[in-house]
């Protein structure tokens, strides 16, 4: 098995980081945690990442055995979008977040208990973080940096921290910092990433 290059996982860590913090995912977590014990909500809601993680790495695995110039311009393409949609949703991101956690609290509005909640959280975040821009972006670094292990450790090891954070700290965060804010900044590292990567494949900068 590789060894993870902790170069690219820190990149990597990073980048998922900053995306998923504003998400809805993060609001989820917080909302089932206010109804269920946070440990049991933050196993379901990793365990959920876990596999939504592994299957953007097997995505951009085998994207990887494509010319190389078309899978690196298919690449910027989703910094690109994935930068412009960030920016563009910040303005209304304090007005989601309010929509966010009455849709989950009405999803999370169940009688249950033990692991029965591990179960329904689980189930919850799956279907929620189909297509997700965190997924989508995740594949797109295989893409960049060929090298899925680091990605994937990378990627997981973000969505588990954001998922940590939304089930212990989740409220307390929200007071001290606005979503819309924290959309710019994914947004404007997404466009960064874009731009190296034009400039890679120009050649203007090394790969």
């Amino acid at each position: 098995m590789a060894v993870p290059d902790l170069m690219t996982v820190a990149v990597v860590f990073g980048l998922i980081f900053l995306i998923e913090l504003p998400d809805k995912t993060f609001i989820a977590t917080l909302v089932m945690s206010t109804r269920f014990r946070p440990l049991l909500v933050w196993i379901g809601v990793t365990a959920a990442f876990l596999v939504q993680t592994a299957v953007a790495v097997a995505v951009g695995g085998l994207l990887t055995r494509l010319p190389r110039t078309p899978v690196e311009v298919f690449a910027t393409l989703m910094f690109l979008i994935g930068g412009v949609l960030l920016l563009k949703g910040a303005s209304g991101a304090d007005e989601e977040e309010r929509e966010t956690e009455d849709e989950f609290g009405a999803k999370a509005n169940r009688q249950v208990k033990g692991w029965h909640i591990v179960t329904l959280c689980f189930g919850i975040i799956f279907l929620a973080e189909w297509g997700d821009l965190s997924q989508l972006l995740t594949a797109s670094l295989v893409l960049k940096y060929h090298d899925p292990v680091s990605v994937f450790v990378g990627a997981f090891l973000a969505l588990a921290a954001v998922s940590g954070l939304g089930a212990l700290l989740g409220r307390a965060l929200l007071a001290k910092m606005r979503l819309s804010t924290l959309r710019r900044v994914g947004g404007g590292v997404c466009l960064l990433l874009a731009l190296l990567s034009t400039l890679q494949i120009a050649g203007v900068i090394g790969s």
